[in-house]
């Protein structure tokens, strides 16, 4: 068996899965290509230049980029170019075919969804596992509505109340993923601030520290607390989120937030000096109990109830 007919081999599984997943499934049609050019012999600059496509065309239908699927004419064509045999084309189309199917997320306007948010939510959605560090709120994954919408309205203090509401909306939607009978291995790592911080109240703050104390009790979410004696912690200045994919030659992805963009980070050097700095930052924090005994005595002195 070839080394392309392995591969694809490795995809057809994919195929019937029955919830939409087209952020996977551009990635794995592009990883796909990508090696049959290798094992054609062709660098990127020179399959492009034969088929009149920019490199930068080529390299986006190999990333998997983009909110739409390449075309099939346009893998067809790669695919002559490779000479790939039926069989590997008839698995690489119905890929693409499926890759065309909207996610959930791809129902919400633009305006919640920019492209670089719509990549996110895409990936998560694929990921079998996701570490993220916050310094200053409770990761996404894990906030309750009544957080959300502190968030939502200390971030965007001109939304309107029905804008803040779909917000929230999406938010909890995305959650639900840690929910699914095949839910990524979730792996949090908070700053002790994100605890002190009142956002919405400390009646939000109770019920939001109550559901990461519920959270951090599941076999699949991983809870650690960097403390605010740890001074010399080396956290990265900007919240950090690193995706890992199951097989499939997938490259695990960094993905940072700014205010009104974000960058992912793909190459493999970059990508290994964050997991690097995550294991580093695991290292300083408690470990998940002491993280657990935290959360429970800051709700009990903090947040009490009543």
């Amino acid at each position: 068996m070839s080394a392309s007919s392995n591969r694809v081999s490795r995809l057809e599984p994919y195929l019937s899965r029955t919830q939409p997943a087209p952020t996977l499934l551009k990635m794995l049609v592009g990883v796909q290509l990508a090696g049959m050019r290798e094992d054609a012999g062709l660098s990127q600059e020179q399959a492009a230049r034969a088929l009149g496509f920019s490199p930068a065309k080529l390299s986006r239908i190999e990333a998997g980029k983009g909110r739409r699927p390449p075309t099939e004419d346009d893998v067809h064509a790669l695919l002559r170019l490779y000479r790939a045999d039926d069989h590997e084309a008839s698995v690489l189309v119905q890929l693409l075919r499926r890759a065309g199917e909207p996610g959930w997320w791809q129902r919400y306007d633009k305006r919640l969804m920019p492209e670089w948010f719509d990549r996110l939510v895409g990936l998560q959605e694929a990921a079998t596992a996701i570490r993220t560090f916050e310094i200053q709120y409770v990761p996404g994954l894990l906030q309750t509505p009544a957080y959300t919408r502190a968030v939502v309205e200390r971030g965007l203090p001109t939304a309107s109340a029905a804008e803040v509401e779909r917000r929230v909306e999406l938010r909890m939607r995305r959650r639900e993923l840690l929910s699914r009978p095949d839910a990524p291995r979730l792996w949090a790592v908070v700053d002790e601030s994100v605890l002190m911080r009142v956002l919405g109240g400390r009646e939000v703050m109770r019920e939001q520290l109550e559901h990461l104390v519920e959270m951090a009790r599941r076999p699949h979410v991983t809870v650690q607390v960097v403390p605010l004696d740890v001074t010399n912690a080396s956290a990265p200045a900007i919240p950090v989120t690193y995706l890992r994919f199951g097989g499939a030659d997938l490259p695990d992805i960094v993905y940072l937030e700014h205010i009104r963009s974000a960058n992912f980070l793909e190459d493999r050097d970059e990508t290994e000096e964050y997991r690097v700095v995550l294991d580093r930052l695991a290292d300083e924090a408690l470990d998940p109990r002491e993280s657990l005994a935290l959360l429970r005595r800051t709700l009990r002195e903090r947040y009490p109830a009543g």
